[in-house]
């Protein structure tokens, strides 16, 4: 199998590695960078838990290639936490028990950050749309959808009080 290396920036710090052309992102992510937090579900795009933002978009990392993402930006789960301060999204998450066994909540955390990064003030049928393509099976999605909520007003009132 033919190998390429890419050069991938993670979280802000450039990384290099040489992959075979067939391997997916959440595969390189996981195994390559061992950044854990990006979970694998379906490989097949209809859950979302492997969501991550790639030049500040969502995509399914189950559906890119490694290879796809040389000289590209990429953000997960771990990237949302900065100087040991919970991203308000998790904030809202923990605060609003949008979690339950916590498997599509990386997922569901990246399409929300993209969500905020757009529209700071998202109505709830826009964030139930932009939340669409990840799957849940515990929470019913109330208490993620009061989560977004939750983040919009916490970053709000940080812009407000800046």
């Amino acid at each position: 199998m033919a190998k390429h290396k890419i050069k991938v920036k993670v979280q802000g710090a450039e990384r290099e590695a040489e992959v075979e052309s067939r391997l997916l992102l959440v595969h390189f992510l996981r195994e390559v960078l061992g950044l854990t937090g990006t979970h694998i579900g379906c490989d097949t795009t209809h859950c979302g838990a492997c969501t991550v933002l790639l030049d500040g978009e969502p995509v399914k990392s189950c559906t890119v290639l490694a290879v796809q993402a040389d000289g590209r930006e990429v953000l997960t789960v771990e990237g949302l936490e900065q100087d040991g301060k919970l991203h308000p999204l998790q904030e809202g998450f923990w605060q609003e028990h949008g979690l339950q066994c916590g498997y599509c909540t990386p997922g569901m955390l990246m399409t929300g950050y993209a969500l905020l990064e757009r529209n700071a003030d998202p109505s709830e049928a826009e964030i139930r749309q932009a939340i669409s393509g990840n799957l849940c099976r515990c929470t019913g999605y109330v208490n993620i959808v009061k989560a977004v909520q939750h983040a919009a007003a916490a970053k709000q009132r940080r812009t407000t009080a800046a």
